[in-house]
This record gives structure tokens, C-alpha cells and sequence, in this order.
């Protein structure tokens, strides 16, 4: 089943159950957006599989931080970023996350 998603009017969040989600950075390249959620999908998973041992959940949960910062929904809003900004805000969560 596919929930409808609200959208704000300017875009940058998406509100689900009432509250508000920011939305990844539109400017993202797809094969970067691609990138970006199949590492999330593998560290939110890492992140159920791990429990019970507390250095691999914290490590699969500063990847999904890493993969969330990437796709600009964590840190600084990627409307408040330059281009160059954004563009090295992703490449240094795909470097990070792929070394």
C-alpha cells in the first residue's frame, strides 16, 4: 500500500502523520540519489540485524547519519547551500561511505 505524501508549499518537507520530514536535496544527480538510499537501506538494516552488539549498531547508525546527510536531510538545509556546497556535501558522504 502507498501512502500519499503532503507536501509543503515550498517543498522542502514532506509531512507524514502530522509532522515534518526535510526532503533530500532536489539537485541531487539520480545515480547519487540511488547511491545514497541503497547505503541507508544497508545501514538501516545493519541497524536491526546488530542488535545486541552495541559498536556494530552505532556504527550502521553514524551511516545512516552519513547516508541522511548526504541526501540533505540532515545537517545544514540544502536550501541554505551553495551548489558547491551541496555538490560537496554529497561527494563527501559517497566518499565516506564507500571507503
Amino acid at each position: 500500500m502507498t501512502r500519499e505524501v503532503e507536501r509543503t508549499e515550498d517543498g522542502r518537507y514532506v509531512v507524514v502523520d502530522g509532522r515534518r520530514w526535510r526532503t533530500a536535496d532536489p539537485a541531487l544527480p539520480d545515480a547519487v540519489r540511488e547511491r545514497l538510499l541503497h547505503h541507508l537501506g544497508v545501514a538501516r538494516s545493519a541497524v536491526r540485524t546488530s542488535a545486541g552488539d552495541d559498536a556494530a549498531v552505532a556504527a550502521a547508525r553514524a551511516r545512516v547519519q552519513l547516508a541522511k546527510t548526504g541526501l540533505g536531510e540532515r545537517g545544514t538545509a540544502w536550501w541554505e547551500q551553495s551548489d558547491d556546497e551541496r555538490r560537496d556535501r554529497w561527494e563527501s558522504a559517497l566518499r565516506a561511505l564507500d571507503g
